[in-house]
């Protein structure tokens, strides 16, 4: 008996989803991800380092002041802003 073209198909996609199931997880995925640590275990090194989170909310032509000379910052924004705010409460 001959099978329709539809079933064919359909037999074709099943194959095909089970070789995806079955095979592993890509490095740059998986657990060789570049070694960033996750969320909980960043707190735990900020704490250590007696770094503390501070939210607050600034015009946009600050912020893209900001982004524009933390580029050339070897601390990045955090440095920068701590930087200038230890400045103007002087």
């Amino acid at each position: 008996m001959s099978m329709k073209k539809t079933d064919l198909v359909r037999n074709l996609a099943a194959r095909l989803e089970g070789q995806m199931k079955g095979a592993g997880v890509p490095g740059r995925f998986g657990q060789g991800a570049g070694g960033v640590a996750d969320k909980r275990e960043q707190r735990r090194i900020d704490s250590a380092a007696g770094l503390v989170p501070f939210a607050c909310k600034l015009p946009a032509e600050l912020v893209k002041r900001l982004n524009e000379r933390a580029a050339g910052h070897e601390g990045g924004v955090n440095a920068l802003v701590t930087e200038a705010l230890q400045k103007s409460l002087a």
